[in-house]
């Protein structure tokens, strides 16, 4: 990383500007922009998030904000109503409020003094978001956007549900979001109108977990915001990007294909991290692709950025699986257009049947096929080949790694020979030639399940000549959601022993398989503790002559040879801060083997890390110290899917000389056959006396979950 001291225009600062909106509410926002900008306007970048400017954002906004004002933007990074040092309650994601305060803002910025009147919208995650969501709306001064490790459907690929599955980072999200909206505001911002409005935050507080488990369908709900119910909406440009670790990255493929717009999409091997500053890298230099975007669309400049190919992404070579990857090898690959135009040299569909352990050779599309009469299982099927039957530990998946990477050690998922060994696996020949693969893979499946309610995982591996198996990618489909007409809106209980035709598609990726390497397709009926299991053990009867697995092969392209290469990363140089006590991490799983139901245990303690790895910091320039503690567990019993149960702890401090907050959050999932029950505990402290307590015990239906 590349530190860059001097800019073209000197850089005037704002640490807290108050932006008024038609109700009275004031939003407060930190504000960075070229020092002669009144008598020079300049287009505006909006950031607008619920993580607090004044504190937990503020190590990396500050080299990439003051970085887009040095080069003649007002960088503005503003709290949203209800969260940091903004008045007002959070009662929700992407709420219409925020949406339109979002309106309201822009419309501000483009009437001050010091701005051009253009206002271009960034983010990542939340930011992405409501990047997307606000552009929907068509605000006239907003010209363009970049959405970063964000969604277009907020349903399909978002922290709560994977394929119509209860995720477990819903959970954890919803933790995470729970303790951030019981976070203080700054007394040196608002004055002593802190200590109320902190408390009329925690009492406002949802159980954001609970909420979201309340809509396990597609419905209104999920629609409100996921711009792929429109896409016609989106009026200006938009810059979509993502990365293969992150949770994220089939949003950018649909965004291309969907919207009609100037759209560029760009795919690193990052996880939920800017490009400049992400591990796995390699980085590139992301905030110089920016401001070319910027100066596009906003300043009027022409760059030469949309003359190049509509995506990039990173082709990633074949590696050993491993926690933690610093690097993932490969090489940057591109597409004129997406999808890509079927020229005979572009991505087709590559099909392989499915037989009695083993993929098989290219066959032809095997037609969809409606559901089946009733099987008894263990009958063979029309053609003679035999059924085969997946009833999978519930502890499968604990080599899964996170749904979404963020950048910290062992995150990734590992050695998936200990997961084979619990699903059904097809392998291929070892492959005679290297064979690369971009887009979703799918797995067309014939199967019937034992129980009305079942739940399928699939895995794409790369296998190689030692047996180590890589996880590529992998799929997750509630067979309820599969079986009906209308997937995730109306799902519908299966008939123990009718067979069922299902696609499963897996997430989007790039990838390269070595000659001699081989493809494994395993599938099974549990994956915990990335998904909530089944409430019962299921057997699938899986009919491997009626199902087959298809591959987006890509040919080579001489031309990505000559792509421009990104440059090295740069940034303006941070705030200055002191580490006070070392960030310590520590994942593990434990396997109890006495009691006669083995009980897996999976553990993940975080202690600190936002501020360059520290625990706990002394911010200096605003004199504040900041430490946060996190555990999370995962714990199930192998045949037993009603003893599984999650938990997550928060613990957070915020110190200034005589000024001493803590927060604390506790909250836990357990199930039985018909519900869901949410556990859940908030307390805030004032030094140490206790001045806030909330218990929740709440009750969910599982509604075929």
């Amino acid at each position: 990383m590349r530190l860059v001291n001097s800019f073209p225009r000197p850089i005037h600062e704002i640490e807290n500007h108050w932006i008024p909106l038609s109700d009275g509410t004031r939003l407060a926002a930190r504000i960075w922009l070229p020092a002669d900008a009144e008598a020079h306007p300049v287009p505006a970048i909006l950031e607008y998030l619920p993580y607090r400017k004044r504190d937990f954002t503020r190590a990396r906004d500050e080299p990439m904000h003051r970085y887009f004002a040095g080069h003649g933007y007002a960088a503005v990074r503003v709290d949203l109503r209800g969260a940091g040092d903004s008045d007002g309650l959070l009662t929700d994601e992407y709420t219409e409020q925020e949406l339109d305060d979002a309106v309201e803002v822009i419309a501000w910025l483009a009437a001050q003094p010091w701005c051009s009147g253009a206002v271009g919208m960034m983010g990542i995650s939340w930011g992405g978001f409501n990047s997307l969501q606000v552009a929907a709306l068509r605000p006239p001064a907003l010209g363009a956007v970049i959405t970063l490790c964000s969604t277009d459907d907020r349903y399909a690929d978002d922290a709560h549900y994977m394929g119509g599955c209860l995720l477990n980072e819903n959970l954890t999200w919803g933790s995470v979001l729970l303790t951030f909206n019981a976070y203080p505001p700054d007394p040196a911002i608002v004055g002593e109108r802190w200590g109320r409005m902190w408390l009329e935050r925690m009492e406002a507080t949802p159980l954001f977990p609970e909420l979201w488990m309340r809509y396990p369908r597609r419905d209104a709900y999920w629609k409100h915001g996921s711009v792929c119910e429109d896409f016609a909406a989106i009026a200006c440009p938009v810059y979509a990007i993502g990365g293969w670790a992150d949770g994220y990255s089939n949003a950018v493929p649909r965004l291309l294909a969907g919207l009609s717009v100037p759209r560029k999409g760009l795919i690193g091997p990052w996880p939920h991290a800017f490009p400049h500053d992400a591990v796995p890298g390699p980085s590139i230099g992301f905030l110089q692709e920016a401001l070319r975007w910027w100066d596009q669309w906003l300043a009027g400049r022409e760059t030469g950025i949309m003359g190049e190919p509509m995506l990039r992404v990173w082709m990633q070579e074949s590696v050993p699986p491993r926690p933690t990857y610093a690097v993932r090898p490969g090489r940057w690959i591109a597409e004129t257009t997406w999808p890509p135009e079927r020229d005979g040299r572009r991505i087709e569909p590559f099909r392989l049947t499915l037989g009695a352990g083993v993929l098989s050779a290219v066959c032809a599309a095997v037609p969809d096929a409606e559901p089946e009469e009733e099987r008894e299982p263990g009958r063979a099927s029309p053609t003679g080949a035999p059924e085969l039957l997946v009833s999978s530990p519930q502890v499968t998946g604990q080599a899964g790694g996170e749904w979404c990477a963020f950048g910290a050690e062992g995150e990734m998922p590992t050695d998936q020979r200990e997961e084979d060994g619990r699903s059904v696996t097809f392998d291929s020949p070892p492959l005679p030639e290297r064979l690369e693969i971009l887009g979703a893979p799918a797995a067309i499946l014939e199967l019937a399940s034992d129980r009305p309610r079942a739940l399928i995982a699939v895995r794409l591996c790369d296998v190689a000549p030692d047996g180590a198996s890589t996880r590529v990618t992998y799929g997750l489909l509630n067979l309820t959601h599969g079986a009906s007409s209308n997937e995730h809106e109306e799902p519908v209980t299966l008939t123990p022993g009718k067979r069922y035709r299902v696609r499963i598609q897996l997430n989007d990726v790039a990838h390269a398989f070595p000659a001699g390497h081989t493809l494994r397709l395993a599938v099974s009926t549990s994956y915990w503790p990335m998904a909530w299991p089944s409430p019962e053990q299921v057997t699938l009867s899986l009919f491997p002559a009626e199902s087959m697995l298809e591959l987006p092969v890509r040919p080579e392209a001489p031309e990505d040879e000559a792509l421009q290469r990104f440059e090295e990363p740069e940034q303006a140089p941070g705030l200055p801060h002191t580490p006070l006590r070392p960030a310590r991490f520590r994942r593990t799983v434990e396997r109890d083997l006495l009691g006669g139901a083995p009980t897996t245990t999976q553990t993940i303690f975080t202690d600190g890390g936002e501020f360059e790895g520290a625990a706990l910091t002394h911010v200096d320039d605003i004199e504040l110290e900041i430490g946060t503690r996190v555990l999370r567990q995962y714990r199930i019993t192998e045949r037993d899917p009603l003893s599984a149960r999650a938990e997550v702890q928060h613990r957070t401090v915020f110190r200034r000389g005589d000024w001493r907050v803590r927060v604390e959050t506790d909250t836990e999932v357990t199930s039985d056959q018909a519900t869901f029950r949410i556990c859940a505990q908030l307390r805030g402290y004032e030094g140490d006396q206790l001045v806030f307590h909330r218990v929740w015990d709440r009750r969910v239906p599982r509604m075929l979950l």
